[in-house]
C-alpha cells in the first residue's frame, strides 16, 4: 500500500492534549471531523469507542491503533498523533503510549484497512524511527518519516 495516499499533513497531530485514552480518542476524532473527512462526528467515535471496549488497541512500544468500522467515511481514514510524554492507553506491555495511529473504515471494505496496518506496523517497529517520530518537529517531517 502506498501510504501517502492516506497519510497527508491533515491526518497528523502533532502534540496531543488529552491525557486519558478516551480525551486521545475522541480529540483524534475531532481533529478528522473538522478537516472534513469524517460525516457523523458520533457514529465514528462510538464505532471505535465500542472497538476498544472489547479489548485494548494499546499495543507495545509505545503504539496505540485505536480503529472502528463505520459508515459515517468513504474510505479508510487514517490520522497519526503524538504525545511524546505518554499516556495509559492499557498496552500490552503495560508501558505507556506516546504514538497513535486511529483508523477508521467503511463496514463492507477490510483490504485497505489490514494492507495499511501491516505496512504501519512494520515501520513502526523500528525502535530508530519511533524515536525520531516522537522528536518530529512538523507535520511534513512525520510524512517524510512514514512515506
Amino acid at each position: 500500500m502506498n501510504l501517502k495516499k492516506v497519510l497527508t499533513q491533515d491526518s497528523v497531530l502533532l502534540s496531543l492534549k488529552a491525557d486519558t485514552k478516551q480525551g486521545v480518542i475522541e480529540e483524534v476524532i475531532d481533529f478528522l471531523t473538522d478537516a472534513g473527512k469524517i460525516n457523523d462526528r458520533d457514529a465514528a467515535l462510538k464505532a471505535v469507542l465500542d472497538r476498544e471496549a472489547k479489548m485494548s488497541t494499546g499495543m507495545q512500544h509505545g503504539i496505540a491503533i485505536p480503529h472502528g468500522k463505520t459508515d459515517s467515511v468513504d474510505e479508510l481514514i487514517v490520522a497519526i498523533a503524538l504525545k511524546p510524554e505518554g499516556i495509559d492507553f492499557e498496552a500490552m506491555d503495560e508501558k505507556p503510549s506516546t504514538i497513535f495511529v486511529l483508523t477508521l473504515s467503511p463496514v463492507n471494505r477490510t483490504g485497505p484497512h489490514i494492507q495499511f496496518l501491516a505496512e504501519i506496523s512494520k515501520l513502526l517497529g523500528q525502535e530508530k524511527l519511533r524515536d525520531v517520530l516522537l522528536s518530529a518537529q512538523s507535520e511534513k517531517e512525520v510524512l517524510a518519516l512514514l512515506t
